[in-house]
């Protein structure tokens, strides 16, 4: 069984003030490509990976959007998601 998986991560700390955007690829559970918003750039850490990476961070278009990602989906979002991830006690 062969599993594929894309996740995206909005990491909110002090509010909405330092939002960290993350997006993960991973397949048979093993992360082969990343973005993080705090490097700004895919990495791959297989050669898949990096080969996905170097073409990811050559489009300039895709890049944007994804750099963005912080200001439209996290920062968007904030409101749904406190509840559950900050007000939590």
């Amino acid at each position: 069984v062969l599993q594929f998986l894309g996740k995206t991560e909005c990491h909110f700390i002090n509010g909405t003030e330092k939002v960290r955007y993350v997006q993960r690829y991973i397949y048979n559970r093993f992360e082969y490509a990343m973005f993080d918003s705090d490097v700004g750039r895919y990495e791959g850490f297989t050669p898949f990976g990096e080969c996905n990476a170097r073409h990811w961070n050559s489009d300039p278009d895709w890049m944007e959007k994804t750099r963005t990602a912080v200001d439209w989906l996290c920062r968007h979002n904030y409101r749904v998601f406190a509840p559950f991830s900050v007000e939590r006690r």
